[in-house]
């Protein structure tokens, strides 16, 4: 289980904080939800948090977003490596692909990327670097709140679903 660390030495808005808010949401809806499979078949059309997760390809269930959420959870404590690894087989193949297929146009493309300046290419892309970050850890932030809502909220609908709505949160 991952180390969550207090509050107070982080900032209200840190990335820690949020995947404590997370993390806690998930732990705490995992010790409520004591008979999972009570969520099958259990429309998620009364929750617009957790409608806003369904996908316009798939129609889930109360219980396909809680393995969801648990997956989730577990990919933050204990990272995406098997997810990783199959993204970077694939790239290698790709790789090997395009290789083989576009290796006459090496030679003319390389004399052009001869003649660009190094340290301008070394200050855009640090500069491209700290927007991307930016933007990635602004979506990760906002991702991670809709979770930890949507956490809370499938909490309260399993509660009323089986009678204890009026309880708790």
């Amino acid at each position: 289980m991952m180390m969550q660390l207090p509050e107070t030495l982080n900032p209200k808005n840190s990335l820690f904080n949020a995947m404590n808010r997370f993390i806690g949401a998930v732990n705490n809806m995992d010790q409520t939800v004591m008979v999972p499979s009570l969520l099958r078949d259990v429309p998620l059309d009364e929750d617009r948090e957790l409608v806003s997760l369904k996908s316009d390809t798939e129609e889930g269930d109360m219980y396909s977003y809680y393995q969801l959420l648990k997956s989730i959870r577990q990919d933050i404590e204990w990272g995406v490596r098997c997810a990783t690894a199959t993204a970077d087989e694939k790239r290698k193949e790709g790789m090997t692909l395009s290789r083989t297929s576009s290796s006459g146009s090496t030679t003319s493309s390389a004399s052009s990327v001869a003649s660009y300046s190094s340290e301008e290419d070394e200050e855009d892309d640090e500069e491209d670097l700290h927007e991307q970050f930016q933007y990635h850890l602004t979506g990760l932030q906002g991702v991670l709140s809709k979770l930890t809502q949507s956490a809370h909220s499938l909490t309260k609908r399993y509660k009323k679903e089986i009678g204890i709505g009026g309880w708790g949160q």
